[in-house]
């Protein structure tokens, strides 16, 4: 391959020698190996110029330059985006020794926004030295990027810097920017999903990925492009197959994208290498999904319980920074009472994480209070469950004439809320509405939201509501029934609601469609918005709650005047007034219950 720069009077030996620059294979992540920083000085040496090799993120050196502050050529570079970085980082040596980078190093930085800028040289003790800078994704007023740098380091402390987080922070810091700067901006994303022949799914790759892509817009990013791969297992490495990320990398380029986002939960390891192989920031469904959940928390419980989960899901991800987070040695030196900042951020987050699991358990404690207080009242509770999206709150908005927020997007209600429903002159009922499930629910989740699930636990009814017009409402029912498990609720009573049935009329679905979704399940099938079909599910509801229950009217002598006490614990008084007898009740009692109350039963 060429080189660059003032190649004047250099014999063809070391021109050779310069060309085999090339061959130097650098460990992604690493800013430059032992063998290549003692090779360039070795020439720079010889030629008493600066030897500069650029290095992308695979490790390979793409130009080797010759020169000085002034000579030194800059690569033909093909920007991945108008504002990410470059993908490349320059390591040059000085033949001083003085490895402070000067002026044009730093314009050459900004310029050509590479990854980083270092400079090294060799000091008297024969010993490799070096400087670092890069752009901390900041500009000045004038519309230049700031540039951080680091002292001098040995090559051996250089090495320790993360590299590959550096420049994921500095990309999301750049990404930030842009964002403040254009209002209507939306990141752009591109969506993978992989199909594992090993792992037995009902759900087609294709339609997680039309879920997944519904996450993104409602988290507010734009989806620009869908990669999907066949393959027997997970990469270890990449979770993708090393070709298809090679493809996403330039599909990323020639698409703009700022952002990976893939379709399972994967690794520390898998997203860090994701990330220096696409040069896009990378999430996954659970970081998604909680990214979501945060932007959706209104309550005070609801905050708590997302940052529980967020600190839970990152901690394993908490990895060394940089110069942001030093990493924790072993060995001479890095014992004693000190204690590295990586470390002291995980601490932090171990009592932070303690101080939300304290502050949830005196939540937990409110609510059962209160769930005691609702079972005092004798009044019927019923938990609204449901795969997102399935209008579970627009349900309850129906059935209670409330206001609770109720929009077409998942996950759209986060907080539980829980109103008084009418379900005839006589009958009440406390009506729930939780959280929505969703397939590959993640785990930090279910148990972060324990406190939260708990009203699903202890109702007295669950109403499974399905959306009737998804044709894979079934995958989405059992995609319910596993949390329900999970959180212990899978026995409860329940019947099924077959919302949004307008939908599947207008789409040419039939009465044989309802018949065939409720097979041998009790429920209905109705729209929302339809008055009658309302009305079909109050009787529905007021028919369970009256299964087991008779009402008898008594005849309570003023001498047992416990008695009354009694009936308004095991029964519900419908109707009370007063005879020369005794206090006359209409109470409404388990069957169970009714037989010791018999004897004073008013015989027509």
């Amino acid at each position: 391959m060429a080189l660059n720069g003032n190649l004047e009077n250099i014999k063809a030996g070391v021109i050779q020698e310069l060309e085999a620059l090339y061959e130097l294979d650098i460990p992604p992540g690493q800013i430059i190996t032992r063998e290549a920083a003692e090779k360039m000085l070795e020439l720079t040496g010889v030629l008493g110029r600066e030897v500069a090799v650029y290095i992308n993120r695979k490790g390979m050196v793409v130009q080797v330059s010759v020169g000085d502050d002034a000579t030194v050529e800059l690569p033909d570079i093909k920007q991945r985006s108008a504002i990410r970085l470059s993908g490349i980082r320059c390591v040059h040596t000085h033949p001083s020794g003085d490895t402070r980078l000067s002026a044009p190093d730093l314009s050459s930085l900004r310029s050509m926004r590479f990854d980083c800028m270092v400079a090294i040289g060799l000091k008297h003790n024969r010993k490799i030295y070096g400087s670092m800078a890069f752009l901390s994704g900041d500009m000045t007023e004038s519309g230049a990027y700031v540039v951080n740098g680091t002292k001098e380091l040995s090559l051996k402390e250089l090495n320790d810097i993360d590299l590959v987080q550096l420049i994921v922070l500095v990309n999301n810091a750049l990404g930030k920017n842009r964002l403040k700067d254009t209002e209507d901006h939306k990141e752009k994303a591109i969506l993978a999903g992989v199909a594992f022949s090993a792992r037995k799914s009902a759900w087609q790759v294709e339609d997680s990925l039309a879920e997944l892509r519904g996450l993104v817009e409602t988290a507010g990013a734009e989806v620009v492009a869908e990669v999907v791969q066949n393959k027997d297992k997970p990469d270890n490495a990449y979770f993708l197959g090393k070709g298809k990320v090679e493809e996403i990398a330039m599909l990323a380029q020639n698409v703009e994208a700022d952002l990976l986002v893939i379709d399972d939960e994967i690794s520390p390891s898998q997203q860090r290498n994701l990330e220096l192989s696409t040069g896009l920031r990378v999430v996954d469904r659970t970081a998604l999904i909680l990214d979501i959940f945060a932007q959706r928390a209104r309550s005070s419980a609801g905050k708590l319980q997302v940052e529980l989960a967020q600190l839970k899901y990152n901690l394993p991800r908490l990895g060394g920074q940089g110069l942001v987070m030093s990493r924790l040695g072993g060995g001479i030196g890095t014992r004693g009472p000190g204690e590295t900042k990586l470390e002291m951020d995980r601490r932090r987050i171990h009592g932070r994480i303690h101080d939300l699991e304290e502050q949830l358990k005196k939540l937990k404690n409110q609510r059962k209070l209160h769930r005691n207080q609702r079972k005092q009242s004798r009044l019927a509770s019923a938990a609204l469950v449901g795969y997102t999206n399935a209008g579970k709150s627009t349900l309850l908005n129906a059935l209670s004439g409330s206001d609770v927020l109720a929009e077409d997007k998942l996950f759209a209600t986060l907080d539980p809320t829980t109103r008084l429903v009418d379900l005839d002159d006589k009958q009440q009922l406390l009506l729930t509405d939780t959280v929505g499930f969703i397939q590959k629910l993640p785990h930090t989740l279910v148990n972060a939201f324990q406190a939260t699930l708990e009203e699903t636990t202890e109702a007295d009814l669950l109403i499974h509501v399905v959306d009737a017009s998804d044709p894979n409402y079934e995958l989405q029912i059992q995609a319910v029934i596993n949390v329900l498990d999970e959180i212990g609720a899978k026995e409860k009573p329940s019947i099924f609601v077959f919302n949004k049935a307008d939908r599947l009329m207008s789409s040419g679905g039939s009465a044989f469609d309802a018949g065939r979704m409720l097979q041998d399940r009790e429920g209905v099938v109705i729209s929302a918005k339809n008055p009658d079909d309302l009305q079909l599910l109050k009787d529905k509801l007021a028919s369970f709650f009256n299964r087991g229950k008779i009402v008898l009217q008594l005849c309570i002598p003023y001498t047992e005047g416990s008695i009354i006490t009694q009936l308004h614990d095991v029964g519900n008084v419908l109707g009370t007034d007063y005879a020369e007898s005794g206090t006359l009740l209409e109470v409404e009692l388990p069957a169970a219950e009714a037989d010791k109350y018999m004897k004073y039963e008013i015989k027509e």
